[in-house]
């Protein structure tokens, strides 16, 4: 087994940079020459506020940009030389976050406001000099924080379009493989099945009009094969079901009930709360799951009437499909292939997935899906 990689938490590691930038510029306030004055408890205060402002980078880049500059100008403004560490650690931080021009502008203007402070501070030709040199230093350093932040944002930049085309590389070929699977199928067993199909209908037709007795065997190929048919042609049309055919959500859920109740089965629907916002991926798996549940009591409950119930809650939608069917809580259901698929759709977005039958008799189906609303 490989050995698990440790991460330190985001947060911790912003104190941790700001905690460090503090405790660095206080010493360095600390240690530098500065007229003694009552201004120095304002420079501290403002070290430290420049210094503790890092935390908030991730979340607040261009807040933290502002108060580092100001800062950075009030502490020089008080006596105090000390280089604007804080604030080159928020122009890293702002151009990593994109706002790049935002950064370049304010660093112009901090550069002449420090220019124009030390200036103000310093007099003669050699106060000018020390002056010229801190700010050639200053510019230096900025360039080279601004230099940092691009390159991780393009490093950034690059990984997440490496990952999208692996994910997208990965999308393409699952599609492929099912379109294969399909033409597989439909080429190998479609044409044998319809045979068998054709052949066992048409010998109990001539069976009947004989007058002779069908044989059980044969009723029960008639049947099997009629089931595959209908099992093979659905298989067929969810593998072929990808992005470029129309997307089945709660709008056409409706049709599903019209169709059921065209083959006689009495059905409700009842659709509570805002269907806007609903993620497509949660629409498309309510549409399926209703679909597959009235399929199943279609053929398999002996059921006359069927509810469809569906509820869109701010966090999370639920269907609910009950029958009045055979199925009794003593029956337990038989796991097909039509309730693993629900299950499967269901777990893949987070969900829940409930199948059983009733106490009052019938059977139900509840499904439980989360969701994040888009605005």
């Amino acid at each position: 087994m490989g050995k698990r990689r440790f991460e330190v938490p985001a947060a911790v590691g912003d104190w941790a940079i700001a905690a460090g930038v503090t405790t660095l510029m206080l010493g360095t306030g600390w240690s530098a020459t500065h007229p003694g004055t009552a201004t120095d408890l304002l420079g501290y205060v403002l070290l430290a506020v420049g210094g503790l402002a890092l935390v908030a980078r991730r979340r607040a880049p261009v807040v933290v940009l502002a108060v580092t500059g100001f800062c950075a100008v009030g502490y020089q403004a008080a006596g105090f030389d000390v280089l604007a560490v804080a604030y080159l650690v928020a122009v890293y931080g702002a151009v990593r976050a994109g706002h790049r021009t935002l950064a370049v502008t304010a660093s112009v203007i901090l550069l002449v406001t420090l220019q124009l402070t030390a200036l103000a501070l310093r007099d003669g030709p050699a106060g000018e000099v020390s002056v010229q040199a801190r700010g050639t230093l200053e510019l230096a350093w900025l360039i080279a924080a601004f230099a940092a932040g691009e390159a991780v944002r393009q490093a950034e930049r690059r990984a997440d379009e490496a990952e999208r085309t692996r994910e997208e590389t990965a999308r393409r070929r699952a599609d492929e493989e099912r379109l294969h699977i399909a033409r597989e199928l439909h080429d190998s067993l479609t044409h044998q099945i319809s045979v068998v199909k054709v052949q066992s209908e048409v010998a109990v037709h001539v069976a009947r009009r004989r007058g002779e007795q069908v044989p059980e065997a044969l009723l029960a190929i008639q049947e099997a094969a009629r089931e595959a048919s209908r099992e093979l042609r659905a298989t067929l049309s969810v593998l072929r079901d990808d992005d470029t055919t129309p997307p089945r959500g709660l709008d056409h859920v409706p049709d599903l009930v019209e169709q059921a109740r065209g083959i006689g089965l009495e059905t409700t629907l009842a659709i509570e709360g805002q269907r806007h916002g609903v993620p497509a991926a949660v629409g498309r798996t309510v549409y399926r799951i209703i679909q597959e549940s009235l399929t199943n009591i279609a053929r398999h409950a002996d059921a006359g009437t069927a509810s469809v119930r569906i509820d869109c809650r701010p966090d999370a939608v639920t269907a609910r499909i009950d029958d009045d069917g055979k199925a009794t809580p003593d029956t337990a259901p038989v796991p097909g292939v039509g309730l693993l698929g629900m299950r499967e759709r269901v777990t893949a977005l987070g969900g829940s997935l409930r199948a059983e039958p009733r106490a009052e008799g019938g059977f139900t189906v509840l499904a439980e899906l989360p969701v994040e609303r888009t605005p």
